[in-house]
């Protein structure tokens, strides 16, 4: 391969499916995912894990901390500081209960995955050092779903800072893959006092990375990555810190990314709107790409 696109090999034969109907799409489940970014000095750099070569899906390729929505927190009271509910409602194209389940998802899933917390004691604080015994416990019980995200910060007397994320992009995974998500991609500022670590069980390896390097070393073909990841990376490259990134992500458009495949001339043209790097062309009698 030219470059470090992760492309999963039952993909051609399930497009064709999809192209003759004989499959039928499944619903993409809720999703979120955060690019993590902390000053280096000389520009924003990013917090990478590296999924486990062992992972049916897109094992070995990098990617950011993120995970699926949690149900309960649609209807769960979250003690919460930030734009409203109906802000970001308005802002995530969804109703006010999935827009907070969203973004706690961002949340939750940045503290289960990074070990960082975006919440604090009250509406302009974040908590510092997220390391102890306690924590983890907590933590763990929230990767296994013991424990609720709004039970955990009643717990800990906490507020979610929803104004120390902005939303991005929106991806959703296309109609011929079997696992699918409707992703929105946010970005955060690391807060003050706290630090990284490799919490994920899906991730063998952690890494912060400048958005530049990271994409140069997947156009090399050393880094692995599913198209969102890179395309968002070179979205990122013109930010001078992680305060312009924030800025700049309120008036991102969050139209959602789909990927189509179609057939042309014998081939099967899986392309993603606006983003022509991802572009395939797949002979009609090639079992993989």
């Amino acid at each position: 391969m030219a470059n470090g696109q992760w492309f999963p090999p039952d993909w051609p034969d399930r497009i064709r499916a999809l192209a003759d109907g004989t499959l039928t799409p499944v619903t993409p489940k809720r999703a979120a995912t955060v690019m993590l970014l902390k000053e280096t000095g000389s520009g924003p750099a990013v917090h990478m894990l590296r999924r486990r070569a062992s992972m049916a899906f897109a094992g070995g390729a990098y990617a950011y901390p993120g995970g699926g929505v949690d149900p309960r927190d649609d209807d769960h009271h979250v003690r919460w500081a930030g734009p409203s509910r109906a802000w970001w409602a308005d802002r995530l194209g969804v109703d006010e209960k999935a827009a907070q389940a969203i973004v706690c998802a961002a949340v939750r899933e940045t503290y289960e995955e990074a070990g960082v917390l975006l919440a604090g004691p009250g509406a302009d604080s974040v908590v510092g050092d997220t390391t102890g015994a306690d924590w983890e416990a907590d933590r763990a019980a929230l990767v296994a779903r013991e424990l609720s995200f709004a039970e955990f910060l009643d717990r800990r007397g906490l507020v979610l800072r929803s104004d120390l994320l902005g939303a991005w992009t929106r991806w959703i995974t296309p109609e011929f893959e079997s696992r699918r998500y409707d992703t929105w991609f946010f970005v955060a500022a690391l807060p003050e006092g706290q630090r990284t670590r490799n919490a994920s069980t899906e991730a063998d390896r952690t890494v912060w990375i400048t958005p530049a390097e990271a994409a140069a070393a997947y156009d090399r073909g050393e880094l692995l990555m599913m198209p969102p990841t890179i395309a968002t990376l070179r979205q990122l490259m013109p930010c001078a810190s992680p305060a312009e990134a924030l800025a700049a992500a309120r008036s991102r458009d969050l139209t959602p990314v789909l990927a189509r495949a179609r057939l042309v001339d014998g081939e099967v043209v899986l392309t993603w709107p606006g983003h022509d790097e991802f572009t395939k062309h797949i002979p009609s009698g090639t079992a993989r790409a």
